[in-house]
């Protein structure tokens, strides 16, 4: 009964060690295969916008389900939209860290809504005031960048409007460019100190207004000069020479965020070439995250998964 029990052990322990030196050889010629290429991806993450749109009210997209939607997905991390949040308060904040954590996604962008176009300094300083409280809750919920406005001169009569004429708008009666940037550019220099702090990087985004071209964004990001300020850059908030701007804010950029549209866009529908913007960050050695802003009428549910494949398509490649 031993000796049997003995060659029983023996000639499994052969099998074993037979079919490692089978599977070791199959491993070896896969490697061979794939011997000399390396593949490089930028991380994709999705905005919780891309979800809701501000398509009804905030509770029809809650950050949690966004959260579950995108880990369901195969996203890398997700960008939470402020306004989309069902609370400021602390215990709601861990309880999405906690949740995103969990659901394997980093929290990598926070995109908030402030502008400091305004002649009245009074206005400018509680602009300045809520910037920093948008920073230290971005620190509490542990990102690491925030998307910032410069605001705009509100001579539109709505957004829409302001969409017709290409996010373009007239200067308020009474000023000048010059004044509205200055304004912007001492407003931000006070966030900086705060940002610096809690660690958290300010993400100046071409987003209309003084942001509205790359030209204006660099003016006010140079002017400050700081580590703490760089770039959001928007593929879908250039109406003209989209490639040429981002081109020349690329160096600066901290965060991609890159619109789709399937389905047809809600304002307007730009045919992006995503793998010559990948090419275009790819010179200036762009690592970060690649966060989508599905900007469509389809349902996103299945937008979004498309939107997905689309940008990690392109902004993935053989080195």
């Amino acid at each position: 009964m031993k000796n049997n029990r003995r060659n029983f052990i023996r000639n499994s322990a052969l099998a074993l060690a037979g079919a490692g030196i089978a599977g070791s050889g199959v491993q070896a010629q896969n490697q061979k295969k794939t011997a000399g290429k390396k593949i490089e991806r930028n991380p994709i993450g999705v905005s919780s916008y891309s979800f809701w749109q501000f398509n009804g009210p905030k509770e029809n997209a809650p950050i949690e389900d966004c959260i579950e939607k995108a880990a369901q997905m195969g996203f890398d991390g997700i960008e939470f939209l402020l306004v989309q949040m069902q609370s400021e308060e602390n215990s709601y904040l861990q309880k999405l860290k906690r949740q995103a954590f969990h659901a394997g996604l980093d929290i990598m962008g926070f995109s908030t809504h402030q502008g400091y176009v305004f002649p009245e300094k009074e206005k400018r300083q509680s602009e300045v005031e809520k910037t920093i409280h948008q920073i230290e809750l971005a620190y509490k919920l542990g990102i690491p960048t925030m998307r910032l406005n410069t605001g705009r001169w509100g001579t539109s009569g709505n957004f829409d409007e302001l969409m017709d004429n290409k996010g373009i708008e007239p200067v308020l009666e009474g000023h000048t460019e010059d004044e509205g940037f200055k304004w912007v550019i001492d407003a931000i220099e006070q966030c900086i100190p705060t940002a610096e702090k809690c660690g958290v990087v300010l993400g100046l985004e071409n987003h209309w207004g003084l942001g509205r071209t790359a030209e204006g964004v660099l003016r006010i990001v140079n002017a400050i000069d700081s580590p703490w300020l760089q770039i959001t850059s928007d593929t879908g908030n250039f109406l003209e020479r989209q490639y040429e701007q981002l081109e020349m804010m690329a160096p600066k950029t901290f965060l991609i965020q890159a619109k789709t549209y399937f389905g047809g866009g809600k304002w307007y529908t730009l045919d992006i070439d995503y793998p010559r913007v990948a090419e275009i960050f790819k010179k200036v050695n762009y690592r970060g995250y690649v966060s989508v802003e599905f900007e469509g009428e389809e349902d996103p549910m299945t937008a979004v998964p498309k939107s997905l494949e689309m940008i990690r398509d392109a902004f993935t490649r053989e080195v």
